[in-house]
Formats: structure tokens, C-alpha cells, sequence
């Protein structure tokens, strides 16, 4: 465990579209900050899981929106970094004891922790990322000073099945989640839907390896820190026929790349939560895309609406529509992946995000 004081740098930390972002079921931010007498008690913090900050995927993610609020806002922020489980309670309420007022925790591991602070210390405010809240016997709570921020990634997963399926030469595409979370699965449900759409548009029969949606089985890691065991996993879709390959497990796709390193087979990787290709480039040639989660900017105005007293425990729900969600480019694979395919995968989106394209999983945030 490691608990820090920082002074936020911004960096090379992007920007995109603050606004537009949080406008779905929350309201919208603020912009004002600069540290002012309104903002100079504020004191933001974050808890991470067990990938730590570093994991190039959400928990990263989050700690670059609390750095750049941090920034802009004039404060500094307090960071507790989980190294195992069993520390979520007590890094929690190290912050909380810290004089925290306002704690970011990140994923649906430090759910339960998360709640009970909250109940503990209603004074203090929290974002949970990636969960909404719920009770012993798993019934659905809302608290006040808890704000769910949670992301519809299977529509973004949809359209990255659909080009999966579109662009592979062996007809068979793989996935594998780190553990299964509904913020895992609903990655693998997306995807799976996604292919099965192409298939019926088609008359295909791409087949989708190491997920079912129907009985919601399929290949896990056991958790999100072991690379080689995200290795074994993508060695076995490989030798499977498996082309493309959706890690849906954090750090775990450098096992992926590992694998497809040494099997010297012309296979794929598409991302998760950010775009792989600017955070991890030393793999750069082998990403399709990135099913990508704006957490950065998401993280940063909720905030900086907590620093101007403007916290909502209305939850946040990232979409394709307010761009909570999205694809990120095809770069290196933009002249290997068909224009027409591109185009039709643009069409998609209009049509999920228009409603005539429904896109479902168990784990659709409500």
C-alpha cells in the first residue's frame, strides 16, 4: 500500500470535450476553478485497485482525471494505491481519516468499501468508478454522497465485434476478462453481439472463442496483475485459430502481445478503457482499436463540480451518444481494414445511438 500527497501536473494529459461528456444522466459540469476561496479546502483523493495507477487501463486513466482537476482547480490531491485486495477497506479509510472530502475509488472491486465509508462519513463525497452501489443481499442502493459513474461499453464493444468479425482472415476471433465483473463481461457481451450481427448481415460464420453470452461462460485470468497468465490464455486462443483477441483484463494484453509475439502469427489485439496505441506504443502494430472509456475527462469534471459544491450522486453513464464510449482510431491497421467496412461500422453507431439498434447485456448499467 502506498499513500501520497501529490501537487497535480498536467502534462501531457488530453482534454476531450468535458461538457459533452458528463450531459447524459448527470448534470452538466461546471468550468469554473482556478483555486479559489471556494476551492482552497477542497481536498480530492483517490483509491486504486490492485493494477495500481500504472496499469496503463482505468485505474491510470482515472488517476490522469484527478491530477488534471487537481491542476486546473489549484489544490493538491491525496492518492492511496492498492497493491492487494484485502487493503481497499483500509486505504479507504486512511483517506476519509486523512481529511479527504471528496475520494475517487476505482472499480467494482472496491464497491463494498466504498459503501460503507460513505454510510460511515456522509460528509464526504465519493465517485465510484465502473459500479453503482448495492447491498449485502446485492438489491441496488443509492446514497447521497455517493456518485456511480459506470459506462455502456458494450455499445462501443458492439462495433469493435463488427469490425473484428469483418476483418479477420481465419474466421476466428477470442476474448478472455481478468475476472467476471459486470465491467468485464459487459466488454465480452458487446463483442460477442457485435460478431453475431455481422453474421446475419453476412451469412457468415465468424466464430467468437473464449466467451458465451448465451450462458455467460468463458475464459478468465483469475485477476488483473498476472501477465502471464494473460499469456497462457491468448496462447490458447491462438492455437485455437483465433486471429484477433479482446483482453478484457487491464494490464493482462502484454501477455497477449507476448503470445503473439512468439507464436509468429499475424494476430490483432483490440484494447480496453483507453486507446493501447498512445498509452502502451511499444505494441503499437499490433492494435485494430481500443474500446475506449473516457474516465480521464469524466473524473475530472465530476471533480471540479465537487470543488465549486456542485456534487450530483446522480450517476453518471457513458455512451456512444455523449461520447462516454467510443472507438478509437484504427491506426497502423487503417490500410489493412476495408474502407467500406469503416463506413458501415459509422452507420452502427448512428443507429445505436438513434435507438434503432438496441445493444443489451446483464451488465448494462440502468
Amino acid at each position: 500500500m502506498t499513500i501520497t500527497t501529490r501537487k497535480a501536473t498536467l502534462g501531457g494529459l488530453a482534454s476531450l470535450g468535458v461538457l459533452a461528456l458528463l450531459a447524459a444522466c448527470a448534470p452538466a459540469p461546471t468550468e469554473d476553478g482556478g483555486g479559489d476561496a471556494a476551492t482552497s479546502d477542497f481536498l480530492p483523493c483517490i483509491v486504486s485497485d490492485f493494477g495500481g495507477f500504472d496499469d496503463k487501463s482505468f485505474n491510470q486513466s482515472s488517476f490522469e482525471g484527478i491530477s488534471q482537476a487537481s491542476e486546473e482547480l489549484g489544490v493538491e490531491f491525496k492518492q492511496a494505491e492498492s497493491t492487494s485486495e484485502d487493503q481497499y477497506t483500509g486505504n479507504v479509510t486512511s483517506m476519509v481519516d486523512q481529511g479527504c472530502n471528496f475520494i475517487l475509488t476505482v472499480g467494482f472491486a472496491l464497491a463494498n468499501a466504498t459503501r460503507d465509508a460513505a454510510q460511515e462519513n456522509s460528509d464526504v463525497q465519493f465517485a465510484l468508478i465502473d459500479s453503482t452501489l448495492s447491498n449485502d443481499d446485492f438489491s441496488p442502493l443509492t446514497l447521497e454522497n455517493v456518485k456511480p459513474v459506470v459506462y455502456d461499453t458494450a455499445q462501443a464493444a458492439f462495433l469493435a465485434g463488427y469490425l473484428a468479425a469483418g476483418t479477420t482472415k481465419t474466421g476466428t476471433v477470442g476474448t478472455f476478462g481478468g475476472m467476471q465483473y459486470p465491467s468485464v463481461t459487459i466488454f465480452m457481451d458487446g463483442f460477442a453481439d457485435g460478431i453475431a450481427y455481422y453474421n446475419t448481415e453476412k451469412g457468415t460464420d465468424v466464430k467468437l472463442t473464449g466467451w458465451s453470452k448465451e450462458s455467460q461462460e468463458g475464459l478468465f485470468a483469475g485477476g488483473f496483475d498476472d501477465i502471464s497468465a494473460g499469456k497462457t490464455l491468448s496462447q490458447g486462443l491462438i492455437d485455437a485459430g483465433a486471429d484477433i483477441i479482446l483482453p478484457v483484463a487491464g494490464p493482462l494484453f502484454q501477455g497477449t502481445a507476448q503470445a503473439i509475439a512468439e507464436s509468429g502469427k499475424d494476430v490483432a489485439i483490440v484494447g480496453v478503457d483507453s486507446d493501447l496505441f498512445e498509452t502502451t506504443p511499444e505494441f503499437a502494430a499490433l492494435y485494430l482499436t481500443s474500446i475506449m472509456k473516457s474516465m480521464t475527462d469524466a473524473t475530472d469534471a465530476i471533480i471540479t463540480d465537487a470543488a465549486n459544491g456542485e456534487f450530483s450522486s446522480d450517476p453518471y453513464i457513458g455512451t456512444l451518444e455523449n461520447e462516454g464510449v467510443g472507438l478509437a482510431p484504427l491506426h497502423d491497421w487503417e490500410s489493412k481494414v476495408d474502407p467500406a467496412l469503416v463506413t458501415e461500422i459509422d452507420d452502427l453507431k448512428a443507429q445505436i445511438i438513434s435507438g434503432d439498434i438496441v445493444v443489451t447485456s446483464d451488465a448494462t448499467p440502468k
